[in-house]
């Protein structure tokens, strides 16, 4: 409708996944970067985890586009399944029309389909998308297929994207001997001011701007106000003030088109609907800016810096795309993954070699305390608590969006 007036090729901000449009920000770019690893890990099982709207499916379009000719994938997108008919479906996907077949029928195939393969020189990929509604006994189905080996190498390569629920769900004392298998894990989180304000461009330019500035940078800064940096949600609010725009024969788009589309969405600032969604009492409520914890980090005893722990998810490891590196012989690429909540912090072990230690005892997840020590190879994180003590009665807020902190670099 508004492309022949904004001399576009086609409409920048639709809602269906489209690989074309992807933005490799920081994280997206890591997320498929541990996808891609599935590949050529012989033992690759990846989960990638994120909020509604966060661009999971275009990632995993934008993955399966680039797969390699000897890669023989299975995608399964429908989850709500029983153990027969997930590996009827699995099957399905790999050519046999499975129907007919028992339990114990279903798995031989499967298992002489994967050695045929492997022996042909393939690699078998499974992927599932919305893997947050697969049963317990699904997902234990998923784990026997991944201990399926010939000559000490595995057979099938799986990655696992869900919202964040599928990570609560593995975490669960039951899913134990799955979670042991998974070799990276990561959560994809709302954009930045920055990444919002790049998001909006770069999907401009493939859809034909060809350099012209069709949102100024204070209407791009605004979008991220009414979106939190949900890329779904940028979508549909820089549509709508396109539409509007092409009612009012604009061929530009500045802060008072955005304000005008999100009247006509009827929403309010992204913060304050979260905030009203939860029930929050504003009086208590941190600010995004708001430092929340951070860490003090020494190295052999001795005092080196403090970290800020910025809201919501931060990689401590050796190479310099983690928003915190070390760089230390002891320390994995992705070591561990801190996440921090209007509530609480916790840590988690990413599968690192090494491991992390509270208290002399290596753990894989711990909800941190004030004083808490975590030992990661030679040096030691203190955590401190900035949280503002709240009074009693009043609720605990809590968010899961964010903005990435900027990244610090230990020299030591």
């Amino acid at each position: 409708m508004y492309c022949e007036l904004f001399k576009l090729d086609e409409p920048p901000f639709r809602l269906t996944p489209d690989p074309q449009f992807l933005f490799a920000s920081k994280q997206h770019a890591r997320a498929k970067a541990y996808m891609e690893s599935t590949i050529w890990l012989a033992d690759g099982f990846v989960v990638i985890t994120g909020d509604i709207g966060s661009g999971k499916t275009t990632l995993i379009e934008s993955f399966l586009e680039e797969l390699p000719e000897d890669v023989v994938l299975a995608q399964i997108n429908q989850t709500q399944l029983t153990p027969v008919e997930f590996l009827q479906s699995l099957l399905v996907e790999f050519g046999f029309q499975p129907f007919n077949q028992r339990k114990i029928e279903l798995l031989t195939t499967l298992k002489e389909y994967m050695i045929e393969q492997y022996a042909a020189g393939k690699k078998l990929l499974l992927v599932i998308d919305e893997a947050q509604n697969l049963s317990r006994k699904v997902l234990e189905e998923v784990r026997l297929l991944s201990g399926i080996e010939a000559q000490k190498e595995k057979l099938l390569r799986i990655v696992l994207a869900g919202q964040p629920e599928l990570g609560d769900k593995l975490d669960s004392p039951q899913l134990e001997q799955l979670m042991q298998r998974v070799r990276l894990r990561f959560h994809l989180s709302a954009l930045s001011k920055r990444e919002t304000r790049e998001y909006i461009k770069h999907r401009l330019e493939v859809a034909g701007a060809r350099g012209r500035e069709i949102f100024t940078d204070e209407a791009c800064d605004l979008v991220f106000r009414y979106s939190g940096g949900v890329p779904r949600l940028t979508n549909v609010i820089c549509d709508t003030a396109m539409l509007c725009a092409f009612a009012e024969e604009r061929d530009s788009i500045n802060p008072e088109l955005v304000e005008t589309a999100a009247k006509e969405l009827q929403w309010a600032p992204h913060s304050e609907r979260k905030q009203s969604t939860d029930d929050y009492d504003t009086g208590n409520y941190v600010g995004m800016g708001d430092s929340l914890a951070r860490f003090e980090i020494n190295f052999k005893g001795h005092y080196l810096q403090d970290f800020e722990l910025p809201f919501g998810r931060a990689i401590i490891g050796r190479t310099d795309d983690n928003e915190l590196q070390i760089r230390s012989k002891f320390i994995s690429r992705h070591h561990v993954q801190i996440t921090t909540t209007r509530r609480e912090s916790w840590v988690e072990d990413l599968n690192s070699t090494n491991g992390m230690f509270i208290l002399g005892k290596r753990v894989k997840r711990h909800t941190l305390r004030e004083g808490d020590e975590l030992r990661l190879g030679e040096h030691t994180l203190v955590y401190r608590d900035m949280r503002p003590v709240p009074e009693r009665g009043d609720a605990e807020p809590d968010q899961d969006r964010y903005e990435p902190s900027e990244e610090f670099v230990n020299d030591t």
